[in-house]
């Protein structure tokens, strides 16, 4: 009890220190530039509180929870021999946390409100909704698509930064064609799939893979599926935007 009492407390002050820059940079400029007192002190503090615990607390659960159970299905999964399980098993595991990302559920929702402003959707609220639907099924799709891709990848020992940068190369070509107003919707849908949901269990299926084969390096080949996780989603949506539109 002791034991886990003083691992949570650590975790505590972890998570604290890790939130500090951010919270002298608030009250820096709150206090010695706009030169006003905080809005709402106890709010704050009680928010901060929550996002003090809430950090802990999930740190905490991908430690003991989200990393063990994905290395241990990628070990699993190697050993069986089956291709085919493997490559449905990355696949669902890159859309279906993708789908789940709030990062992206909140830019999908962002996204759709400000195509009806502009007029490039219908101004309804199933409209919105459609558009925001489809925009996170479409990256959620591209996800999975490269969660198999990196795992082809370190089956077959592929260098990762000539694929990335054939990858940046498409993305490039295709931005000369999508429309203007979908561009940057897709450039940040490749920055909000890799968060607090996928990046875990995306890393652990890596480098449990990469531990798992003979000949590769956990180091060289178990990194980079969230490479891979951020570069087809910008390729995807332009497709989509290109669609739509």
């Amino acid at each position: 009890m002791n034991s886990s009492l003083k691992a949570l407390a650590r975790y505590l002050l972890g998570s604290l220190r890790d939130l500090l820059p951010v919270i002298v940079v608030v009250v820096f400029f709150q206090l010695a530039v706009l030169q006003q007192p905080l809005p709402n002190l106890g709010q704050l503090l009680f928010g901060t509180l929550l996002v003090v615990l809430g950090l802990t607390f999930f740190i905490n659960g991908l430690e003991t929870g989200l990393f063990p159970i994905g290395e241990s299905l990628a070990h699993a999964l190697a050993r069986k021999g089956s291709l085919f399980w493997l490559i449905i098993f990355a696949f669902t595991l890159g859309f279906g946390t993708t789908i789940a990302e709030p990062a992206l559920i909140a830019i999908a929702e962002e996204a759709s409100e400000i195509a009806a402003q502009a007029g490039v959707i219908g101004a309804s609220l199933e409209a919105q909704e459609d558009y925001a639907l489809g925009l996170r099924l479409t990256v959620a799709l591209s996800v999975g698509c490269a969660i198999v891709l990196g795992v082809v990848r370190i089956l077959k020992g592929w260098p990762v930064h000539w694929m990335i940068v054939g990858g940046y190369v498409i993305v490039v070509i295709i931005t000369g064609f999508a429309p203007r107003d979908i561009i940057s919707i897709a450039y940040d849908s490749g920055g909000v799939t890799t968060s607090t949901i996928t990046v875990p269990l995306v890393t652990a299926l890596g480098v449990g893979l990469a531990t798992s084969i003979s000949g590769r390096n956990p180091m060289i080949d178990g990194f980079g599926l969230i490479a891979f996780a951020s570069l087809t989603p910008m390729i995807f949506v332009m497709l989509y935007g290109m669609v739509v539109h």
